[in-house]
C-alpha cells in the first residue's frame, strides 16, 4: 500500500472513531471533558454532585472521613485500619481500572470529595455488572446524593459501556440505599435469608437489577 492511500485510510479511520464518540458524547448532556496539564478528563454533572477521577489525596480523604452510624448500623464495624491503607485501595483502583470494575469519585459542587460509586465485576462477554456506592460522613447521607450518582453512573454503565444488565445487592437494614436503588429503576430480584451478619445479628440480602431496556424506559419516562 503507498503511503497516499495507507494515510487515507488512517484518515477514513479516525473520522469514523471521533464521529462514533462524538455521537456518544452528545448523547450525555451532563458529560463535559476536563483538560488539565496532565491529561483530558470526563466529568459526569448531575444536580448537587459531579462524579470525577479519585486521586490519591481523594483516597486518603475518604477514608480519614469514614463515620460509622451506631444508630442504624448498615455494616459490621471493622477495627485497626489505618490511613495508610488507602494508598493500597489507591493502587487497587488504578489496577483494575477499566478491566474489571470503573469506580469515580463522588464530589460535592464546591468540589468536596464525599464518597465513591463503582460498577464492578465487568463481565464483558455478557454485558453485566455490579453497582456499588459508599458515602462517608453521615452528614451527606440522606440528602439524596447517592440517588444522583446512581444515576449517573448507570448512564455511563449502558450508554458508554454497552452494558444490558446492572444488579445491586443490600442489607435489609439498608433502607436508605433500597429506596435509592427503586427510585432508580432497579428491581428486587430476590432475597438471601440470613446472608450476613451485622453486629452480631444475621440479616438478610436483598438482590437488585435492572435491564438496559428497563433504564431506557425509565429514561424516557
Amino acid at each position: 500500500m503507498s503511503n497516499a492511500l495507507h494515510d487515507g485510510a488512517a484518515a477514513n479511520i479516525l473520522i469514523l472513531f471521533y464521529k462514533t464518540y462524538q455521537m456518544v458524547f452528545d448523547s450525555f448532556e451532563n458529560l463535559v471533558i476536563i483538560k488539565t496539564e496532565r491529561a483530558m478528563k470526563m466529568r459526569f454533572l448531575g444536580k448537587d454532585i459531579y462524579l470525577d477521577t479519585l486521586e490519591r489525596e481523594d483516597c486518603k480523604k475518604l477514608w480519614q472521613d469514614f463515620e460509622y452510624d451506631f444508630s442504624h448500623p448498615t455494616q459490621t464495624l471493622r477495627l485497626g485500619h489505618s490511613v495508610e491503607k488507602a494508598d493500597d485501595w489507591f493502587e487497587e483502583i488504578q489496577r483494575c481500572q477499566g478491566n474489571s470494575h470503573v469506580r469515580l469519585g463522588i464530589f460535592l459542587n464546591d468540589r468536596t470529595v464525599i464518597g465513591d460509586v463503582a460498577l464492578q465485576d465487568i463481565d464483558w462477554i455478557n454485558k453485566s455488572c455490579s453497582v456499588g456506592i459508599g458515602i462517608q460522613k453521615l452528614q451527606y447521607q440522606g440528602k439524596g446524593y447517592g440517588t444522583q450518582a446512581i444515576a449517573l453512573i448507570l448512564q455511563y454503565g449502558f450508554s458508554f459501556l454497552g452494558m444490558e444488565r446492572i444488579t445491586a445487592n443490600t442489607l435489609e437494614c439498608n433502607v436508605g440505599a433500597q429506596k435509592a436503588l427503586e427510585r432508580c429503576g432497579f428491581l428486587l430480584e430476590g432475597r438471601l435469608r440470613k446472608e450476613e451478619y451485622v453486629n452480631g445479628k444475621k440479616m438478610d440480602k436483598l438482590c437488585y437489577g435492572i435491564l438496559k431496556e428497563e433504564y431506557s424506559k425509565e429514561d424516557k419516562g
